[in-house]
């Protein structure tokens, strides 16, 4: 055979070769396609689509299994909205192929391993809600899942390891108790009752020191403020009260109960939680937010009582979609909107809580800020015969409860409400609020005025704000800023330092560099001299080029960063890096803009990302006594 026709040869086995590996990709993309989409809006029904995809997947079980596998144990944790859809399909696949099924069971046990010893909290709680209702699917036995239960339990009773570790595990527990809660009662009832005593005793006992600096409100009225573990058990014994009969979870392996119920079952292997380490980190506590009840929804489908089990569920499920799509607002309002059985619930309010707990939620928020504000405008726009409503109407009971809110929830509260208006050309029923003028100026509901009016100002201006609000309310509305030069010729020219600034303005202006301002500032003497010879700095020239600078540069932001930046030589060398110079240099910006706050904040940033002045400075000026008129402002 010639050279030609073996190149041609080659040539046929490299093609053929590409062929079958893009053939083979192409067949996986589609099982990828139909296991992640099954469950989606379709002409057919879903125990129809299970059971083509179930047939479909039996076939290529062969030649695919690993990359099926794969794909099934991503789906199990990331899409946990659809965990009856996925176990349901696993149960037909087991019936089908035993060995499939102790396979899958394997991987999800080292998946569940991976997640205790990595800290990931949420995908073992996931993986154990997946075996919980794969009882139901007779993919697992009652009793396997049981001891896997009270092998999380064992942590309560451990000796020297945080609560939160414990709590963590028995988190795991109760929130998968609601899928298997009626399969453990009809056949393992004594037991089920075993365990949970064994929770309850771990209930009463656990503490409780944490909650005050979690709660949203100081007082329990109307709504009491529970702690989750807390409130997830009351919802538990609810639903243990209700025969364990739930309203919300879709279960379509019961349409296939004649198939799984001949299917052998597996066991979980032992699985004991790895030992606590200090370097573990696990779930922060939280207080569980409630705003809403029954009585303020109007008449349509009644909201899930606060100990319901269902209240539960649909908490839960919206926080995942928040939690998925918090960067995308568009993507994420169309989300919630569209949350299966919203026929059965009135979901924008359920919609505003889940999100006002998002953003009330302490110490700190799950997402940054705009992401709250933003997301509510977008559903007021998709929705706007109603959401935006509701919205009013959270607002109103907000505002009514203000009193007794935390302070960080209050500012939050402040941020969000001035940014919503801002969008809604500052719009809103004012005259309700006409009350807050007649009432003491430290009162909550004056200050929280005072300071969305402030808000609102920072993203409009003063004059516009001032026609929105009632006549009442000027005494919310901020004054007017100023720039408050000292040195001014025309209203301080007796002052010491008064020609110096003048000598300053007039360097500057003829675009002279630091060196010319250095020299002009030596005809300044040091005020302290006399006092202290050895003062390291002339607290007198670092106040003068200080209020001349930052006055040439009040026309804008950038003309005072302009001018910080070209001077920054000066600053170094006056301050020298001592803090009492630094407090001359603060005390210096809040005369110049003692009615202009947000220059205050600017122009101390500034100064800090360009480390003239320091942190600590800054702290220990803020709360020095001389600043104590602005801590209640």
């Amino acid at each position: 055979m010639n050279r030609r026709k073996l190149d041609e040869l080659g040539d046929y086995d490299v093609r053929d070769r590409k062929r079958r590996r893009t053939d083979a990709t192409e067949i996986e993309d589609r099982l990828e396609s139909l296991i992640n989409r099954v469950g989606e809006k379709s002409t057919s029904s879903l125990e129809s689509n299970l059971e083509g995809l179930a047939s479909v997947l039996e076939a290529d079980i062969i030649n695919y299994k690993g990359k099926i596998l794969k794909i099934l144990s991503e789906c199990a944790v990331k899409m946990p909205e659809k965990t009856t859809i996925y176990t349901t399909l696993v149960g037909l696949l087991n019936a089908k192929n035993y060995n499939f099924g102790g396979e899958f069971m394997d991987l999800m046990t080292r998946k569940l391993k991976e997640a205790l010893k990595g800290c990931m909290w949420k995908t073992a709680r996931y993986i154990v809600r997946f075996f919980a209702d794969m009882v139901n699917c007779h993919v697992i036995s009652t009793n396997s899942l049981l001891k896997l239960y009270h092998s999380f339990l064992e942590t309560t009773r451990e000796d020297n390891s945080p609560q939160v570790r414990s709590d963590t595990y028995v988190y795991a527990v109760l929130s998968s108790l609601p899928w298997v809660g009626r399969e453990l009662y009809e056949k393992k009832e004594q037991e089920l009752e075993l365990l949970l005593k064994h929770i309850e005793i771990y209930i009463r006992k656990r503490s409780r020191k944490h909650v005050n600096g979690l709660r949203v409100w100081k007082s329990d009225r109307p709504h009491p403020q529970e702690e989750y573990l807390d409130c997830l058990w009351a919802q538990i014994c609810k639903l243990k009260a209700d025969m364990w009969q739930e309203k919300h979870i879709a279960r379509p392996y019961v349409a296939f109960d004649s198939i799984l119920c001949e299917a052998l079952q597996h066991h979980i292997p032992p699985i004991t939680p790895p030992p606590h380490h200090p370097d573990n980190t696990y779930h922060f506590p939280w207080v569980v937010f409630r705003l809403f009840d029954y009585t303020d929804c109007p008449e349509g489908p009644v909201l899930p009582g606060a100990h319901s089990i269902e209240r539960y569920l649909i908490e839960e499920h919206l926080h995942n979609i928040i939690k998925e799509y918090h960067l995308e607002r568009k993507i994420c309002a169309s989300a919630l909107l569209e949350f299966p059985l919203k026929q059965k619930i009135p979901l924008e309010y359920m919609i505003v809580e889940v999100i006002m707990a998002e953003l009330f939620h302490l110490p700190t928020m799950r997402y940054i800020e705009i992401c709250y504000g933003s997301l509510l405008i977008e559903l007021c726009k998709l929705q706007p015969s109603t959401m935006p409503q509701v919205l009013a109407q959270a607002v109103e009971l907000l505002y009514d409860r203000i009193d007794t809110m935390n302070v960080c929830c209050l500012e939050r509260f402040v941020s969000w409400f001035a940014y919503h208006l801002s969008n809604f050309q500052f719009k809103w029923s004012w005259d309700d609020w006409i009350g807050a003028s007649q009432l003491d100026h430290e009162h909550p509901r004056g200050k929280f005025i005072a300071e969305v009016l402030k808000k609102c100002m920072r993203l409009s201006y003063r004059q516009r704000i001032a026609e929105v609000v009632p006549e009442q309310f000027d005494c919310f509305i901020p004054p007017k800023p100023t720039c408050n030069f000292k040195f001014d010729p025309d209203t301080g020219s007796d002052l010491p330092g008064c020609d110096t600034a003048q000598a300053i303005i007039t360097v500057i202006k003829n675009k002279g560099g630091p060196e010319e301002v250095l020299k002009a500032l030596q005809a300044l003497n040091n005020p302290v001299k006399d006092v202290d010879d050895d003062s390291p700095f002339n607290s007198m020239q670092i106040e003068v080029f200080t209020q001349t600078l930052l006055f040439l540069g009040s026309k804008t932001f950038s003309h005072s960063f302009a001018g910080i930046a070209k001077f920054i030589k000066v600053f170094e060398t006056l301050i020298g890096g001592h803090e009492d110079a630094q407090l001359v240099v603060l005390r210096a910006i809040y005369e110049l803009w003692s009615t202009h706050h947000q220059m205050i904040v600017m122009l101390i940033d500034k100064l800090l990302r360009t480390n003239t002045i320091q942190c600590a400075t800054v702290a220990n000026w803020i709360f020095s006594s001389e600043m104590k008129e602005e801590f209640t402002k």
